[in-house]
């Protein structure tokens, strides 16, 4: 059953979750341990309870990251599924950018491995009954070392089973390969009796052009070949369609018809343009609501992908990293103006975001090392556009990811490498009754703050608008607020104004905010008129005032540290 969405300026906010991670209870959390020490969350966790709590965070679209099977340490050759070599897997769990069967799910989500596709399906349903839509990964760009589809339909054929391996590239083969070559792992074998061996050596998934990567390198990893000659200029070969993409289509088309609702595109740059163009109109002819979420990193090419069909593309580089800045201080709050202006014409295509599984945890000792600076940034991010925003599971209940897990270190990002169990879930998870019943009361206030701020976002109707108005500019000079540290601006539909403000200092300020005439008259509130309004987070901070203070002298309020406040202005 899909989720038709009859409101059609609802916001998009996405949860990305790891089910390895969610609702494992029960483990030890030893260094490097293994799921029998550290355990691993289920499908089955995500029962009807714990997806009524996800939803009540606002949530439209949870994005269960690692469901795809992917190389792993742990043995399911009872199975029937091929063990891996522990040199090519990173962590006791595995990466889950390391694809090892594209017609497969991860066998450690399941309670029942034999029935793991099964499992996996009903969730898929029980998401849907519980008023939210699906997204997955899809990883186009590389897998794993040790690809061996076991639960391939009828038919199809395993990447590299035709490849031609006399020749380094030819558009017909999956792989890229280094002639005259062996692989050589930069993690030593457990057995050097028996190691993983590839020859000649395939290209590493990040590009890497050598037979030995090292430890950064993406060594795990074998880059897909889409045409792309990467040993004489990047010349593309695309005519006939190669092989790979014929190959991904399919991969495409299997997943769609399990109903799901989208796919979250990794490292979506690194696979020609002209695939994208290529695939895309051809999955949404036949599934016509299903969303492409780009993972792309070059500001300079986001209109280009969104031309070839993507929904939703990160906006990390330009809209993240400067809001990270002001966060810690590094970067003034009137930053934010040139990053938002620089997305102007494609802002309802951009995914704001503030944490995901590559990026550190704001509450770690790496970043803010305050997980209410990020619910304030949070405000703006989700409220200042109608575009999409992603709440990564944990941020919510101010998550540090400051663990040591195994593969993983202490770097403030909650690991995608090993298995472990996430405190702060837990607690909320309270012995499956989802109720938060362990969580400090800081938690507890830092999840209900963020449920009201993104159910708000997701159904109201001025954030779903496309009326933005940037107050920065009139308050540059302005004695009585800092440009610094706060960020003002407006949102507006034909018939209702708020004003967004948002303190990204540790101090409660009293400022003047000055706007001017010309923002009365775009957001169709009158240049004349006594206004009031009550902020609609906390309800205490209220405005009252005739436009001309406002325009001359400034109106005066109150914002608390770490806080930002949305107040709908009434023209009385």
């Amino acid at each position: 059953m899909k989720i038709k969405n009859s409101n059609q300026k609802m916001k998009p906010i996405i949860y990305q979750v790891l089910p390895r991670l969610f609702g494992n209870s029960e483990g030890r959390n030893i260094k490097n341990g293994t799921i029998y020490e550290n355990g691993s969350g289920k499908f089955n966790h995500f029962t009807e309870k714990a997806l009524k709590g996800i939803k009540e965070l606002g949530i439209t679209h949870v994005w269960y990251t690692g469901v795809i099977e992917h190389a792993t340490q742990t043995d399911y050759s009872e199975s029937g599924i091929i063990k891996d070599f522990p040199e090519v897997v990173k962590g006791k769990a595995g990466s889950p950018y390391a694809i090892k069967d594209y017609y497969d799910v991860d066998p450690d989500l399941a309670e029942k491995v034999p029935d793991r596709m099964k499992e996996f399906e009903a969730l898929i349903k029980r998401t849907h009954k519980a008023g939210m839509k699906v997204i997955i990964d899809f990883v186009p760009n590389h897998l794993a070392r040790q690809y061996v589809s076991d639960a391939k339909p009828e038919g199809v054929t395993d990447f590299g089973e035709s490849d031609d391996k006399s020749v380094a590239f030819k558009r017909d083969n999956n792989f890229y390969y280094l002639l005259n070559t062996e692989f050589q792992s930069p993690v030593p074998p457990e057995n050097p009796e028996s190691k993983w061996e590839e020859k000649p050596a395939k290209v590493t998934g990040n590009d890497c052009l050598t037979a030995a990567p090292d430890i950064n390198d993406w060594y795990e990893t074998v880059k897909l070949n889409y045409g792309i000659d990467l040993f004489d200029n990047r010349k593309g070969h695309f005519s006939p369609v190669p092989d790979t993409w014929n190959k991904m289509k399919d991969v495409l088309l299997y997943w769609a018809g399990k109903d799901i609702d989208g796919f979250r595109c990794d490292m979506a740059e690194m696979v020609p343009l002209e695939f994208w163009s290529w695939v895309i109109p051809q999955v949404k002819e036949k599934f016509s609501e299903i969303v492409f979420v780009g993972e792309v990193y070059n500001p300079d090419l986001y209109r280009s992908f969104i031309k070839a069909g993507f929904d939703w593309l990160y906006d990390k580089v330009g809209f993240y990293d400067t809001l990270r800045g002001v966060m810690t201080g590094k970067r003034p709050a009137s930053d934010l103006s040139g990053s938002l202006d620089s997305i102007g014409d494609i802002k309802d295509n951009m995914l704001f975001f503030l944490e995901n599984h590559d990026e550190q945890r704001i509450a770690s000792e790496f970043f803010a090392n305050d997980a209410q600076k990020g619910f304030a940034a949070t405000v703006l991010a989700s409220s200042v556009h109608r575009n999409p925003f992603m709440l990564y599971f944990g941020q919510e209940t101010g998550e540090k990811g400051m663990d040591e897990e195994g593969f993983s270190g202490r770097d403030g990002r909650t690991t995608i490498f090993d298995y472990w169990k996430v405190n702060s879930i837990d607690n909320w998870i309270n012995d499956r009754k989802f109720n938060g019943g362990k969580l400090t009361h800081e938690q507890k206030k830092l999840r209900g703050a963020y449920s009201k701020l993104l159910s708000l976002a997701k159904n109201d109707e001025v954030i779903n608008s496309k009326g933005f108005y940037d107050l920065m500019w009139y308050n540059r000079d302005n004695p009585h607020f800092d440009s610094h540290r706060q960020y003002a601006c407006m949102r507006f539909s034909d018939t209702m104004c708020y004003l967004v403000v948002v303190n990204f200092s540790e101090e409660d300020v009293s400022i003047r905010l000055r706007i001017p005439e010309h923002a009365f008259e775009v957001t169709n509130m009158g240049t004349r008129g006594y206004f009031k309004g009550k902020d609609l987070l906390h309800g205490r901070t209220k405005v009252q005032f005739p436009s001309a203070v406002a325009v001359n002298g400034g109106l005066g309020m109150e914002v608390a540290a770490k806080a930002g406040v949305i107040i709908p202005l009434c023209n009385q």
